[in-house]
């Protein structure tokens, strides 16, 4: 069962690696990230916000189960082109309740799979824009807090220990493996499998 990491969590600066294969494994974990997603009132979640090193996000910017149509898989995305600039409001669901303005380009060229594993190169702007760049950061260990001022980062400094201490406690109470495991975990992932991409191998 997947669920949403918090910052510290190591997966968070895991870079991932490309998917290879698309199968029924890959998509139920896309099915049940929508559903986090959803629960947590959010409208992009990248994969290794669920502790799985891959590339890929899913995104609906509606935040809305009752609007299937609107989802949206990226795999293996990439930013091919950056247009112009612009400042808005960023949050994250493994940072929750921070917020900050974060400058992105304006417009960008996206080229990813989708779902169907066809290739897909768009143009878009304005916040798919935003959301694309944020969560394809994600995909390379980049957190949204990385991209701000160092004034700007220091005023949030106090929240930021705050997650760090509630992940600690977690560690020590037995509720979150150590960074050593989790990080042993992850690289097993990483390593491709004969028994599937979501299968740690020898498992």
């Amino acid at each position: 069962m997947l669920r949403i990491v918090s910052y510290p969590h190591p997966a968070l600066r895991y870079e991932s690696r490309p998917i290879l294969e698309i199968d029924d494994a890959f998509r139920a974990a896309v099915r049940e990230m929508f559903t986090l997603m959803y629960a947590a009132k959010g409208i992009g979640l990248a994969a290794n916000q669920v502790a799985l090193p891959f590339q890929f996000f899913v995104l609906n910017l509606t935040a809305d189960p009752e609007q299937p149509d609107e989802e949206e898989v990226y795999i293996n995305p990439e930013i091919v082109k950056r247009h112009g600039s612009v400042e808005d409001e960023e949050g994250c669901l493994s940072l929750p309740g921070l917020y900050s303005k974060v400058r992105r380009a304006k417009k960008i060229r996206v080229r990813a799979y989708d779902i169907q594993g066809n290739l897909v190169e768009r143009d878009v702007d304005d916040l798919l824009s935003r959301a694309i760049q944020h969560e394809t950061d994600h995909l390379r260990g980049k957190l949204f807090i990385d991209t701000l001022d160092p004034l700007v980062l220091h005023g949030f400094s106090e929240r930021i220990r705050g997650y760090e201490l509630e992940y600690r406690q977690g560690q020590t109470q037995g509720l979150i493996p150590a960074n050593d495991e989790l990080l042993r975990r992850l690289g097993c992932l990483a390593r491709p499998s004969p028994e599937g991409i979501f299968t740690e191998p020898g498992a």
